[in-house]
């Protein structure tokens, strides 16, 4: 359990990690809150030379209001857009799924920037952004781009970040006051979801996406489909896994997540929270 030895630089700014990632390309790694890539180093199953620290960086820790959506940079803790008055006002469902991932020492520390660059499809907050149609921002050499967060989540543990680009900014379209829903099963508090569903209605309007039904975070169109065309939520829910590709193991067998799937589905569309 020990990591493989690597070289360590502190960023002071946004501007300076992408230059030093630039510089050490492929065989460097960004640390922020270092939940996600420690223990893959301790495990040896990531071995970086070098280990960018980007967690003191204040540029990119803010909550915005930025019109037609909220504006986060990429640094912000878990706790701070859990607690995030402007979040709770322009996009709730977001605020509440943060505020039910790990515990509180980890959402303390965690960032959300780097929960969206890890691209596990067993976090709660990459499900939440795609089921928002969120789009991600991304800075590097050659400048900066906007990611649609349907074409960011490419693999398992694989996003459509280039090796030299940090991701800088989530802008997260504002809810309008769509009644929305967090569902997450697990065997015990703070364990990783064995199923996880984010979802918003807005009259015939939906969003919906699945935690930990496939290598990617799913997002279910099926189900947004047949509510658009007028389908109950009881009969849309039942298309929750349409576009998943559940895995078995020790946890669950994937005919049982297709089941939770549908369950949870149904009752996030269903919540009454606006």
């Amino acid at each position: 359990m020990i990591p493989a030895p690597f070289d360590y630089k502190r960023a002071s700014s946004a501007a300076e990690a992408i230059s030093l990632i630039g510089e050490y390309g492929d065989e460097s790694k960004f640390l922020a809150g270092g939940h996600s890539l420690l223990p893959l180093m301790k495990l040896r199953l990531a071995q970086p030379s070098m280990l960018i620290d980007i967690g003191r960086i204040q540029d990119l820790s803010y909550i915005r209001d930025a019109g037609d959506h909220i504006a986060i940079g990429a640094l912000t803790r878990h706790m701070d857009v859990e607690k995030s008055p402007v979040l709770a006002e322009h996009a709730p469902l977001l605020a509440h799924a943060a505020g039910h991932v790990g515990d509180p020492q980890v959402r303390h520390r965690g960032t959300i920037g780097g929960s969206i660059a890890h691209a596990d499809s067993a976090s709660d907050l990459p499900a939440t952004t795609l089921a928002l149609g969120a789009t991600y921002v991304a800075q590097g050499p050659n400048g900066t781009r906007e990611i649609a967060a349907a074409d960011f989540y490419k693999g398992f543990l694989e996003s459509a970040l280039a090796p030299d680009e940090m991701l800088t900014e989530i802008r997260v379209p504002k809810m309008n006051g769509a009644s929305w829903g967090f569902q997450k099963f697990n065997r015990r508090a703070q364990d990783w979801a064995i199923v996880g569903v984010a979802a918003w209605k807005r009259g015939t309007e939906s969003g919906v996406a699945l935690v930990n039904m496939g290598s990617v975070p799913v997002l279910a169109t099926s189900v947004a489909t047949a509510i658009a065309g007028g389908a109950s939520i009881a009969d849309a829910a039942q298309l929750a896994a349409a576009e998943a590709e559940p895995q078995s193991d020790l946890n669950a067998s994937a005919e049982y997540r297709v089941h939770l799937a549908q369950v949870l589905v149904r009752r996030a569309l269903e919540s009454n929270n606006a």
